[in-house]
């Protein structure tokens, strides 16, 4: 496909205040998981024709340097600690890369036509370097359509950040640029301690989430290539109200529940398997769970193997194996697989969605909050956990306010051919989901 998007220039954007030198930190276990990862995230914004190109970007340039003030962890580089030999950041100030784009057409004509590969032209990201000290973990592009509209591409190390840090960092930006004050500004602290060994003969660990990391860690990371498809589906109010009364008997659910019982159904059926499901995980973050705010700034997203009793497959049964799950991980889950991660520590991390198909709950946050001015809110955003292996990933979001609180929208990963029959499948069909993004 041709390019449609130009780069005008790539550069350095440093906070406007310098950090106080020989300042670090550290990385917690629930990071060092996620180094094989990054996040790419789009942001969608109608503008006038009238405005001159380059005139947003150097605004939105001038107030992401404000805002890194903030954020000395965003603009610092990794470093390897000389006792552990875990990465830590050193806060040195040495910026973050921008690349300043053009796109032909308007932006209301590239979401019409959108797949995955023209997306992701809008959202720079380089691999490590072999130099990790010269290398930036956070990029941010900026994308001004010549017929009017804008497009905000962030991509970060995963090792640094959850998906909601990464919107904490764009709603950061956002109320710099607005009000030039942090609204919300970014909690740096460490995981809740570890406890005192409990010394009680009849304690026992919850060994569920501990058995499923232990399981991730002895299988080898997938080295084989395979091409994958990213479809987005925008479920309505109403659509997720009839997947969720679909669940009856098991009473009021969550949406991310019932949509993903229905992607785990369904992506069952396209795979070939009649008489079973595939395995899924499903990831949520555990910032309330661990009684830390919202605004925790690190890596506290969780992964669990999700399993069916029996051979009941039907879409209640399905539901409340899900649901029966999320409710085991609760805080003792989290911090006895935390310490038992701290004490069962790998040098090379495995990657987190190398096997099963993964189902990631993004509910909890709202980046349709991240209003610049001039550019009123977001008209769409997409969401990346890259690289997709294994059996495919599906995320879910939520979806725009007008369509209602119970709006979400799922970004299913998948190889080609799975991604075609996905849309075609006639569990999916009743619920006539709006085809966001389209397979290439």
């Amino acid at each position: 496909m041709a390019l449609e998007v130009t780069h005008i220039c790539k550069r350095t954007v440093v906070s406007t205040k310098a950090v106080e030198p020989g300042k670090y930190f550290p990385l917690s276990v629930l990071d060092r998981y996620m180094e094989n990862n990054h996040i790419r995230m789009v942001y969608y914004y109608q503008t006038s024709r009238e405005v001159e190109l380059g005139k947003v970007t150097k605004k939105l340039r001038e107030t992401l340097s404000e805002m890194l003030t903030h954020f000395p962890i965003v603009s610092g580089r990794l470093v390897r600690d000389d006792e552990t030999g875990h990465w830590k950041i050193k806060c040195n100030d040495a910026g973050v890369r921008v690349v300043e784009a053009k796109a032909k057409g308007s932006v209301g004509g590239w979401l019409a036509n959108l797949d995955r590969e023209k997306e992701l032209q809008l959202v720079h990201w380089e691999d490590m370097f072999h130099k990790p000290y010269y290398w930036s973990t956070f990029y941010v592009q900026l994308t001004e359509f010549e017929e009017g509209g804008l497009a905000i591409g962030l991509s970060c190390f995963h090792l640094l950040v959850d998906s909601t840090c990464a919107t904490l960092f764009m709603k950061a930006w956002a109320d710099i640029s607005m009000v030039n004050k942090m609204i919300t500004p970014p909690l740096f602290h460490h995981l809740p301690p570890r406890r005192p060994p409990n010394r009680n003969p009849n304690h026992h660990l919850h060994m569920e989430l501990i058995h499923h990391y232990k399981s991730l860690i002895e299988k080898p990371n997938s080295t084989k290539e395979t091409m994958y498809t990213t479809i987005s589906m925008g479920f309505s109010n109403p659509m997720v109200q009839a997947c969720m009364s679909m669940a009856q008997p098991n009473g009021p659910i969550p949406p991310f529940e019932a949509l993903a019982a229905l992607f785990w159904v369904s992506l069952s059926k396209v795979k070939g398997l009649r008489n079973r499901l595939v395995d899924m995980s499903i990831c949520l973050d555990m910032r309330k769970v661990l009684g830390l705010d919202c605004t925790f700034f690190g890596n506290c997203m969780v992964y669990n193997k999700v399993n069916v009793e029996g051979n009941n497959y039907k879409f209640p049964q399905v539901v409340r194996a899900i649901s029966d799950v999320v409710a085991k991980m609760d805080t003792e889950a989290i911090i006895n697989l935390t310490e038992w991660l701290e004490n069962n520590d790998v040098n090379s991390p495995t990657m987190m969605n190398n096997h099963n198909l993964v189902c990631t709950s993004l509910e909890g946050m709202d980046p349709y909050l991240t209003v610049f001015p001039d550019l009123f809110k977001p008209i769409h955003v997409s969401y990346y956990i890259e690289p997709v292996v294994g059996e495919g990933q599906v995320l879910i979001l939520p979806g725009l306010p007008e369509e209602g609180p119970l709006s979400r929208v799922a970004m299913v990963t998948l190889r080609k051919e799975e991604a075609i029959k996905l849309c075609e499948d006639d569990l999916i069909s009743q619920f006539s989901p709006t085809i966001l993004m389209k397979c290439e």
